[in-house]
């Protein structure tokens, strides 16, 4: 097996013990026909040598990787909607793997599709083929926009005929391997807390410190809350600025390592409308484009809630009022960075944060939400661009004015970007429900997998462009 010396087996999730998951088996699907694999993922973890026969044997049959003890679906609980459910856990998927990547960070290869495990109640343990390739493109897109995302790992297409109600059946199935800095969700602590379990709260907290927070001091539980508090904060702001609506925020889909995962029922923002929301059953608009800081709150004090068995009130609290604060100013630097300008300081950023917002909301559905950061990144050096090209008509008026004024108070950062063709055209790089349909449609119709690879293809320049 031509594994490189990038290669890094880790798994520590097992030194927890066996109070924290089950050791199951990969379902045996009828095909694996690979579908995409990430070679640009897996050279950070020294696995982009695997022939494609390898690659299939461990991430289509899950045969272990060297090193690795096998899979193991993960326990934990969860508000869903906001409802306790204390019957979850890994219910299609499972924790394949653990390595240390490049950069030192601890990465998990976990599965979505990959069989029933004890946790999978009254479900088939699968996932649909569009539902991997629609978790393959957000992730795609999430990173290209410089949102902390788990990154799809592999797509293979595994020949079974699945019955879903939301989407015509029977259609197609696939086994998704992501890579993840951790699946250890705050609806894993919840568990814990919902035993009485101060024992597992603790061994979990300092598990958590010492591998995804090791600048928090061993013991310090509110020290962790507080980093995990700060990473969610920051990771909110990059989904707001990414124009992105994740869909179900549940306790269980959100992780101590403030990267985002799972993508379901995600959508794109086509214009600034802040009660947008993704999932078809969302009636309430609970996790709507503008809720999700307050969603992602809500969750991080159900977290403080678990911790409390572990730690005293008043610091969980203190740790917990720093989310405001925190993600007002990751969404300063996050549209800064969007539109490719450097910071002026708190009220200059601040001034130009509102005026960006004041403009998406007076041009409504005639400017789209990614098309004004395309136009204007890079700040007065795209001024020509911007004001000649497709949307020149809409820059005018007062909102206009002031976040003109706003913008060009801001020096460009590395302007040299600007040089890129990406910035020669007309329209950015968007990943609107449309074309996702029209991408699934050529597949579910003929086959026909080059509108996606030509998507990914075209959605990485475009993050290459950006950086």
């Amino acid at each position: 097996m031509p594994l490189s010396a990038a290669y890094r087996p880790e798994p520590r999730f097992f030194d927890l013990g066996e109070d924290y998951g089950d050791a199951v088996r990969a379902a045996a699907f009828p095909k694996t026909l690979l579908r995409f694999r990430n070679d640009r993922a897996a050279a950070t973890v020294g696995l982009d040598r695997l022939t494609n026969a390898e690659w299939i044997a461990h991430f289509g049959r899950f045969e272990p990787l060297p090193g690795q003890p096998g899979p193991v679906a993960m326990r934990y609980h969860g508000h869903q909607f906001r409802s306790y459910n204390p019957d979850l856990g890994d219910g299609r998927g499972f924790l394949a793997a653990q390595l240390r990547a490049e950069d030192g960070r601890l990465l998990d290869l976990g599965t979505k599709g990959s069989g029933r495990t004890p946790w999978s109640r009254d479900g088939d343990g699968r996932l649909t083929l569009k539902g991997g390739l629609r978790e393959v493109l957000a992730a795609e897109m999430l990173e290209a926009l410089g949102v902390p995302t788990s990154r799809a790992f592999s797509l293979i297409e595994t020949g079974e005929a699945l019955e879903r109600g939301d989407e015509p059946s029977p259609t197609r199935s696939a086994v998704l391997v992501r890579l993840s800095h951790s699946h250890i969700r705050f609806g894993t602590f919840q568990r814990a807390a919902y035993f009485g379990r101060a024992d597992m709260v603790e061994a979990l907290a300092e598990h958590a410190r010492g591998l995804y927070h090791p600048q928090v001091e061993a013991g310090d539980v509110a020290g962790l809350l507080r980093a995990v508090v700060e990473a969610s904060a920051r990771l909110t702001a990059r989904w707001v600025a990414a124009g992105f609506v994740h869909g179900v925020l549940n306790t269980d889909n959100l992780n101590v390592a403030g990267e985002s995962f799972d993508y379901g029922p995600w959508r794109f923002l086509p214009w600034y409308e802040p009660g947008f929301t993704a999932a078809y059953f969302d009636q309430t608009g609970l996790y709507a484009f503008a809720r999700q800081p307050e969603a992602v709150f809500w969750a991080l004090t159900q977290l403080g809630g678990a911790l409390k068995l572990a730690a005293d009130v008043e610091p969980l609290t203190e740790a917990l009022n720093g989310f405001g604060p925190t993600y007002i100013r990751e969404l300063r630097a996050a549209f800064l960075e969007r539109l490719g300008v450097r910071s002026l300081g708190e009220a200059a950023d601040q001034r130009l944060l509102d005026t960006t917002l004041a403009l998406l909301r007076e041009g409504g559905e005639a400017l789209r939400w990614e098309p004004l950061f395309h136009d204007w990144f890079g700040g007065f050096a795209s001024s020509a661009r911007a004001l000649g090209g497709p949307r020149g008509r809409l820059y005018q008026g007062e909102a206009f004015d002031a976040f003109r004024f706003a913008l060009f108070e801001h020096e460009p950062d590395r302007p040299e970007r600007l040089e890129h063709p990406l910035f020669a055209r007309p329209e950015p790089e968007e990943m609107l429900i449309d074309e996702v349909e029209a991408i699934w449609a050529a597949i579910d119709a003929g086959d026909d997998w080059a509108p996606f690879e030509d998507k990914v293809r075209r959605v990485r320049a475009a993050g290459e462009a950006r950086r």
